[in-house]
């Protein structure tokens, strides 16, 4: 009988439940839960109650951050994974490695090139294995994308139109939670944009060579409530009456999952879940337009803005032999408000082909079931299963993949503060 695989997890917030409700179900015949990591201790309890009456797995002990050693000590997991707050994952990556563990991180793998840099050098150093989970690569769609590509549909790719709409359920969450401190998070150009960053990178199968960036907080903050005529303000939403009539607010205590994971756990570390996005002390950007050169040679403008009114994104590809266009929208979602099938859920795909000189047609996919258009599932099954078929898609993302995700982002932040084009190549050596 096959020795089953033993993973911790560090961070039990809203995405951890992704991989241990996966890891007691759909995989517990290979892999074993073994601990939980977190400084919050309610949140913890939560978890294993979780685990115990959503998924009937035992509980798993649990630890706080500065036991992480004694964790891996006592329970050898075989891999650790990551899914505390971005501005941490360095400290759990690194660690878990010099510990003799291999790694699995949630995107982004981190926030800043100085970071990246330590943990590109925690991966030649130890010699173990890092993956980022880049979902996005396995929804259908996109996979679609990645083959017409690959085949050569309009040839030679020379530019990349990408917009990326966040709307005002899922984009404001952003600016309610640790996101909004640009420390936590790197802003939306890394810890959001990273997703679609790489799937430039997959699907152009390139990397980044020059980036320049311009963005700016336009629509969330106090002051720029002020300037549309805004006169009541609230803190946090939780006791607030001036949040009873906001479409913004996000109410805690009307979601018992979110209650039990934050508002009853906020005691213990003062995290409040439920911050108003027009408050004081935002330092994201809502409103980003960036320009890439890849090392291929290929273009890309990119745009995200975080307050629209439908959630998906436009792209658009011109080749050598056409066009290539696509239009994804997904289902809006506050994290961890509903069901996480529910989470990025596909409503609608439109993909065509515009070839030189022939008609246009519409290109039929799948149509992806669950969270990230489908590429949850597909990703754990990457990430669990036992047996893996092989993939002509390579959409297995190791470290350097997490790397060159973010570092477009970084390279972005760098260009926002200085006005000038940034070298990839100058901020991380590999």
């Amino acid at each position: 009988m096959r020795e089953k695989t033993r993973y911790a997890i560090v961070g039990t917030g809203g995405r951890s439940e992704l991989y241990y409700s996966a890891l007691s179900t759909t995989y517990s015949d290979y892999a074993e839960l073994v601990a939980f990591c977190d400084l919050n201790q309610t949140r913890m309890d939560y978890a294993n109650e979780l685990l115990q009456t959503k998924y009937n797995y035992k509980p798993v002990n649990t630890y706080k951050p500065d036991q992480f050693d004694e964790m891996v000590r006592q329970e050898r997991p075989d891999v650790v994974i990551v899914t505390s707050i971005d501005r941490t994952h360095h400290r759990y990556i690194i660690r878990a490695m010099e510990c003799g563990c291999d790694v699995i991180t949630e995107k982004p793998m981190t926030v800043d090139e100085v970071k990246c840099q330590e943990i590109l050098d925690a991966v030649k150093r130890t010699g173990k294995n890092l993956r980022v989970t880049f979902n996005y690569r396995y929804a259908p769609h996109n996979t679609k994308i990645k083959e017409l590509l690959m085949n050569g549909v309009i040839g030679d790719v020379y530019s990349v139109h990408f917009e990326w709409l966040l709307n005002t359920q899922h984009g404001a969450d952003y600016f309610r939670r640790w996101h909004r401190d640009k420390r936590n998070s790197g802003g939306l150009l890394v810890h959001k944009a990273t997703h679609h960053f790489d799937l430039v990178n997959f699907w152009l199968a390139s990397r980044p060579k020059t980036v320049f960036a311009m963005g700016d907080l336009m629509f969330y903050g106090r002051e720029n409530a002020e300037k549309r005529g805004v006169t009541q303000f609230y803190q946090r939403a939780y006791g607030s009456e001036a949040a009873k009539n906001d479409p913004f607010a996000l109410h805690l205590e009307d979601n018992e999952h979110l209650k039990r994971l934050y508002l009853d756990a906020e005691h213990e570390d003062g995290y409040q879940r439920d911050q108003s996005v027009f408050g004081d002390g935002i330092s994201i950007e809502d409103t980003m337009g960036v320009m890439v050169r890849y090392e291929n040679q290929a273009i890309l403008t990119y745009s995200l803005n975080a307050y629209l009114p439908w959630e998906g994104f436009n792209i658009a590809f011109n080749g050598s032999k056409g066009r290539l266009e696509a239009k994804i929208v997904e289902q809006s979602y506050v994290n961890s408000g509903g069901e996480k099938a529910a989470e990025g859920a596909v409503k609608g795909i439109h993909i065509w082909v515009y070839p030189h000189f022939q008609p246009a047609y519409k290109v039929p996919v799948e149509m992806g079931q669950g969270g990230h258009g489908g590429g949850d599932a597909r990703l754990l099954a990457d990430l669990f299963a036992p047996e893996k078929e092989f993939d002509p898609y390579h959409r297995a993302a190791s470290h350097v993949d997490g790397a060159m995700s973010i570092l477009t982002g970084i390279a972005g932040n760098i260009s926002m503060r200085t006005g000038q084009p940034v070298k990839v190549k100058d901020l991380v050596q590999f």
